[in-house]
Parts: C-alpha cells; structure tokens; sequence
C-alpha cells in the first residue's frame, strides 16, 4: 500500500461538508471557542477567550499556524465543517466546528485525525459521526493509509466517549505527554482505526447516519 499526504480538498456529506480553513473563517469560528459548555465539559488544551479578538487571535494562532503535513510525522491541514443543508441544525453553510488530519508519516502509513472542536449546540447529533466518517473514508480509501490515531485529554470524558462510539480502539493512556497552555500535563487517551477494521467502522457509521 502507498500512503499519500493529505492535500486541500473539499469533502461533502449529507449534513456537513468540510474544507480547508481560510482566515475568513475565524469570525465564524470565535463564537465556538467562546462557548463554556466547551471548556466545562474538559476541553482544558488552552483557555477560553475573554474578547472575539482573542478568540480570532487564538483561532489563528491553533488553526492557522501550522505548517503543511510533511509525510515524516509533521504538520497537519485544519478544516471548517459547515452545515450543507436548511435542517433543524441550523442554516445551510453555518460553522459548527473544525477538525484536522496531522502527523501523516508516510513510510508508517499513519496519520492522525484531530484537533477537534464543535460548538456544544451540535454536539449529539450527525455532525460529529459525519465529520469523521468523512475523513476517515478520505484516509483510507483515497489517501491509503493503514492506521488513523485518535486522541484526547483524559479529562475529556464527552470526547473519549464520542471517539469510542465511532468505534475505534482504545489503545491506552500516555502519561504526562502533552504540555497545555497553563504549563500543565495533560495525560492523552489514544485510540486508533486500521485499514483492516475500516468496514466495519465504516458499516457502523452509516448505520448511525442513516437513523439520525
């Protein structure tokens, strides 16, 4: 199998679609990082911004930043997830989140998806499974890759368990791995999807999709 980089591309579902994250975003995306029910729920990688301009410079800064996967463990691509559709959701186009694909090491056929974030209005409800369901497919069937890692702070219940019900792996906890931006330790749940297991992940995700 030949691993390829992610590259800025569109990918569109259903309910949301996600391409890459321009600077003309950020005003769209300062709201969702303002959000408490964010930080209340164990996002705790970087404080809440007091101000929109903080926010914007904080969004920049995460989002904007970083600098293009490099195929030997570096880099990574952010995208915006924008509604696709009029739905109780909200209006077509809308901001709900952003997320990433990071860390591709090309000889190692593994990348990871993350760096995520919604609003927590969304959070429940197709948003999240599409979003991944999305990426995923993108990572192995387009991109082919072998393993896609996953991962949160320990602190972060709602996000450890919404990754389980994707239906990856846990892997384990890697203790004191990542400083935050307090000058803490966060303690990082890592779980992963491998080509092999892709189907069935895949099947269940469309299953969800469909009932919602």
């Amino acid at each position: 199998m030949t691993a390829y980089l992610p590259r800025d591309i569109s990918l569109v579902g259903h309910c949301v679609g996600l391409a890459p994250l321009r600077e003309a975003d950020l005003p769209d995306l300062a709201p969702i990082l303002m959000d408490p029910a964010v930080y209340a729920s164990g996002y705790v990688m970087h404080r809440r911004p007091a101000t929109t301009a903080d926010a914007l410079a904080l969004g920049r800064s995460r989002f904007l930043a970083a600098d293009a996967p490099n195929g030997v463990g570096f880099g990574r691509i952010a995208f915006a997830v924008r509604l696709t559709t009029d739905s109780p959701l909200d209006a077509a186009g809308s901001l709900v989140g952003t997320t990433s694909l990071g860390d591709a090491h090309l000889a190692n056929e593994s990348i990871h998806l993350g760096w995520t974030i919604y609003g927590s209005r969304w959070w429940g409800t197709a948003v999240n499974a599409e979003t991944k369901y999305l990426l995923l497919r993108h990572c192995f069937e387009e991109l082919g890759f072998g393993r896609v890692k996953l991962q949160t702070d320990r602190l972060n219940v709602r996000s450890a368990a919404a990754i389980a019900k994707l239906g990856a792996t846990r892997e384990g906890v890697l203790r004191r791995e990542t400083r935050r931006e307090d000058g803490s330790f966060r303690d990082t749940v890592v779980f992963s999807v491998l080509a092999d297991e892709w189907p069935a992940v895949s099947a269940g995700l469309l299953a969800r999709l469909n009932a919602a």
